[in-house]
Parts: structure tokens; C-alpha cells; sequence
């Protein structure tokens, strides 16, 4: 039992769906909408956390044939938990999610109903073709601070910018994922982008989807809804990212890491601009 119930915490993916549960209450920071309604954040921020632990669960379920090559320490190839179980326990987690966003406002209600549609569809029909599993995920990651935003209906302007920026470092990360998981994913007859296009020439996509972001970055100083402290830390994020995308080419594990830390980075770069303009 208590096996069972280390694998069922595992697969949630504790660490990532609590990241976003952050992220979510970082939208709804950077929206000006925390102090105001805090009750509508931290419901957010929850049922963000459940529908992350729910979908990593659910996406352990439909791999668990490419995880037995990819990744067998996980629960469902370690035997710890059963397909089954991890199906049921995904859904249950999905049903409180739920439950949290049906208590915000519409537009936030709308995009979980949204991000719930996405999720079922990537894990089922879209992950394996090329790109537009990354793009679904990519579209996923950065949704999280529009959430957050819309949960407290603050000032979304510079939460669509956050949002932007976040989704295409987020689908440069992915492809340099499909890059580490080439030899599972052939195995499985997935097409992957590196699959499809060829490692070097994902890469180089994934990149220069990174370099848009990383221009497009400066855009919420040049406009005036963020200072000069927000400037100051995301060029070094910038930086960061696009040193992470260089080391994918030899390393894709390590790119993969490292592009997440410059991600947060950007991130805290929002927080931070939007504390010192309030």
C-alpha cells in the first residue's frame, strides 16, 4: 500500500504540478488581482496544481508501453501502481479541478474547460505528431498565468505578454525533450518533430522559436507596463535560455534542465517588475 500510494504521488509529478500552481499565482500577481481576491487565486492556484498532477498521470497512462523503454522507474513500469489505478486516480484529481474553477469567474471557467479539452487531446491524439504535440504543451505551460489572471480579473495586458513569452521557450524545451526521447518515441512508431525532420533541424526550429521570444522580450519596458527592474533580470533569463538551447545540440538532457531555470527566471523578472511598479 504504501508503495501504491508513493507511485500515485509520483505520478502527479509533485514538483512540476506545484511549479505550476505558482505560475498560476503569479499571473494573478503580475494582473494586480492577489490582494483583491485572494480566495479566487489560491482556488487557482489549486485546481492548477490538480489538473498538472492529473494530466502527468493521465499522460503516464497512455505511455506506459514507451516509458517500459524511456523511463522504467516510474510507477507504472515499476509496477507500484496499476494502469488502471493511475486512470482512475487521474480522473478523480480532474473531477476536483473542476470543481475549484466552476467557483471563478467565466473567463477563467472558460479557459480550464479549454485547457481540460487540450490536455485529454494531446495525451490521446496529438502528442505524437510532429510539432503539434509541442505546440499543445507549449500553449498549456504558458496558459497558466492567463488563468491566474482571469481567476482574479486583473489588468491582463502584461499576463499575455508573459503568457507569449512563456509558451515559446516552453515548445523550444519540448522539442529538445523529443530530442532526449528519440530512441522511446521511434521505438513506439511515435513522429516526433526530431523524428520527422531530423534532430538538428528540430533543434534549430526550437531555437529560433527561443530567439522570437527572446526579442520580443524587452517589450513590456519599451511599453511602459513594466520598469527598468524587469528589464534587469530578464536579459539575464534571456541569456540563460538561449546558452541552454546552444547546449542542446551536445547535451539535450542538460539543455532541457537548464532552459527550465531561465524560464523561472523570466518569470520572477514579471514578479519583480510588477512589485516595483505598484
Amino acid at each position: 500500500m504504501r508503495e501504491t500510494l508513493r507511485g500515485l504521488v509520483e505520478l502527479t509529478r509533485p514538483v512540476n504540478a506545484i511549479a505550476a500552481g505558482v505560475l498560476t499565482l503569479i499571473g494573478a500577481y503580475v494582473a494586480e488581482g492577489i490582494a483583491g481576491r485572494p480566495a479566487a487565486a489560491a482556488a487557482a492556484a489549486i485546481a492548477t496544481v490538480l489538473a498538472v498532477g492529473a494530466g502527468n498521470a493521465i499522460n503516464d497512462y497512455f505511455d506506459a508501453d514507451i516509458d517500459r523503454i524511456n523511463a522504467p522507474g516510474r510507477p507504472i513500469p515499476r509496477g507500484a501502481v496499476a494502469e488502471r489505478a493511475a486512470l482512475a486516480f487521474s480522473v478523480a484529481l480532474f473531477a476536483v479541478a473542476v470543481g475549484l474553477a466552476l467557483t471563478l469567474p467565466l473567463l477563467a471557467l472558460a479557459l480550464a474547460a479549454f485547457n481540460l479539452l487540450a490536455l485529454v487531446a494531446y495525451t490521446e491524439f496529438f502528442k505524437g505528431l510532429p510539432g503539434v504535440g509541442n505546440a499543445v504543451v507549449a500553449y498549456l505551460g504558458g496558459s497558466t498565468f492567463l488563468f491566474g489572471g482571469a481567476a482574479v480579473e486583473g489588468d491582463l495586458a502584461p499576463v499575455v505578454a508573459l503568457f507569449a513569452l512563456a509558451a515559446l521557450s516552453t515548445f523550444t524545451r519540448e522539442v529538445i525533450k523529443d530530442v532526449e526521447d528519440l530512441a522511446g518515441d521511434r521505438e513506439e512508431g511515435l513522429n516526433t518533430l526530431p523524428i520527422a525532420v531530423g534532430e538538428r533541424r528540430a533543434l534549430l526550429l526550437g531555437t529560433a522559436c527561443l530567439v522570437v521570444a527572446v526579442l520580443a522580450s524587452p517589450l513590456p519596458y519599451l511599453t511602459g507596463t513594466l520598469g527598468l527592474a524587469y528589464l534587469a533580470l530578464v536579459i539575464p533569463a534571456d541569456l540563460v535560455m538561449l546558452a541552454a538551447a546552444a547546449e542542446s545540440f551536445s547535451d539535450p538532457t542538460g539543455g532541457q534542465t537548464h532552459i527550465k531555470y531561465g524560464m523561472f527566471l523570466a518569470a520572477a523578472a514579471f514578479v519583480v517588475g510588477r512589485a516595483v511598479a505598484l
